[in-house]
């Protein structure tokens, strides 16, 4: 019997990893980056150490050569779509935290539809449902069938929900569901424990199996992910990346991406711990893409415009635009430019990037590349051709839909 993360996360000494990508040589760099590639996570850690800050623009060159060696120049385009901010658990860092003083919506069937419309106009053909953690959005089919309403126009739909037993993640899969993301937050248990004070967030180690267990109940892409300021961030890393690496060699069958947002502001007092400095972040990308070659890497809006261009080129593969993080936020949207008019209370937290999705289209054309807003269909499961899971760039043109008509760029 194969083991879960957790029990193997046992055995994983992030001290001593973090001591290594702190102490790493210049030598040990060289020779990690003349062989293309971090071959272990000892490897991994000395990539993200100061020794390795000077060979940063040769990190960013392989890292950029090798997702154009499985992606090829292009970007997933996503939004994210916020059923409710009520939820159940007290997390230090949230906006949504029971605590905090915020105005608690939660949409109906026919209120989604109508958030999910205003970005299908947008071109939006791949979304993520967003929730606050409560009991009542898994206890009376409301997830299912927002799903299954969502399913007819939105072939990529992920989910981003309090964790469940694979059991109750089938009928999402059946209704039409591919893709769930469940965020680790931090890796270290103590800080974990710090900050989830109340509520079913508590349980560390049943966080962590998420992802297996939605596998087991047939999702086709995993996404992971750290929240950047809560603690250290070389041993967040180090720990993300063997995680990364455990799905990709017990889930293979599934597309594996990570995520990498940074504290942003949001209800409540938190202060961040640890500051990630914007090359490290760029030290921390290039990193991963050395070590878990095939794995997607997203990026959100949490961070400002120019930072995202920059990042076009050197390893990310999917990217979110014109986001809202409130439930209804888009219908309060400036009809014209797909921009927030008014502050949302309601917010998770408050995005970077304002920018509507045509002009984020835009900068990724101009640099280069090309906006990927449909790369799956359900009707790719029913080809005996399809073995296994295939990245952006492998599919078949000829079953993906043009949009043409909304933005001067192409689609593949």
């Amino acid at each position: 019997m194969k083991l879960s993360f957790s029990k193997k996360f046992e055995a994983v000494d992030l001290q001593v990893l973090s001591e290594l990508s702190v102490q790493a040589m210049p030598s040990d760099v060289q020779r990690i980056l003349n062989t293309g590639k971090a071959n272990s996570l000892e490897d991994f850690a000395s990539l993200l150490s100061p020794a390795a800050e000077p060979y940063l623009e040769t990190m960013c060159r392989l890292s950029q050569a090798v997702t154009l060696k499985h992606f090829g120049k292009t970007m997933r385009m996503f939004a994210p779509l916020y059923l409710s901010n009520e939820c159940v658990n007290v997390c230090r860092y949230c906006g949504f935290s029971r605590h905090n003083d915020i105005p608690r919506i939660s949409l109906s069937i026919e209120e989604v539809d109508r958030e999910a419309n205003l970005l299908h106009q947008q071109g939006f053909r791949s979304i993520l449902l967003v929730a606050g953690e409560h009991p009542k959005y898994v206890s009376n089919g409301y997830i299912e069938s927002v799903v299954q309403r969502l399913s007819k126009n939105f072939p990529s739909i992920a989910i981003e929900l309090g964790p469940l037993e694979a059991s109750g993640y089938a009928p999402l899969v059946n209704a039409g569901c591919e893709a769930l993301v469940v965020y680790q937050e931090t890796y270290d248990e103590n800080t974990y424990r710090s900050l989830h004070t109340a509520g079913p967030k508590k349980h560390f180690n049943w966080r962590m199996d998420t992802a297996e267990r939605a596998y087991q109940a047939g999702f086709r892409r995993l996404g992971i992910g750290a929240l950047f300021g809560l603690h250290d961030w070389r041993q967040e890393a180090i720990a993300l990346a063997s995680h990364a690496q455990h799905l990709t060699r017990n889930c293979w069958k599934a597309q594996v991406s990570i995520s990498l947002p940074r504290m942003r502001p949001a209800a409540g007092e938190f202060e961040q711990v640890e500051f990630l400095p914007n090359h490290q972040f760029v030290q921390l990308i290039a990193a991963l893409r050395l070590f878990v070659s095939k794995a997607g890497i997203t990026l959100s809006t949490r961070e400002p415009a120019a930072l995202r261009d920059g990042l076009i080129a050197l390893g990310i593969t999917s990217m979110s635009a014109g986001s809202s993080t409130e439930p209804g936020g888009y219908s309060a949207f400036d009809e014209t430019s797909f921009t927030p008019k008014d502050e949302q209370p309601g917010e998770q937290f408050h995005i970077a990037d304002e920018r509507p999705p045509a002009v984020v289209a835009e900068a990724i054309a101009k640099a280069g590349y090309e906006p990927v807003w449909k790369d799956f269909d359900q009707s790719l499961l029913a080809d005996p051709s399809v073995s296994e899971p295939m990245e952006s760039s492998d599919y078949e043109i000829s079953k993906i839909e043009s949009l043409k008509s909304l933005y001067p760029v192409s689609i593949k």
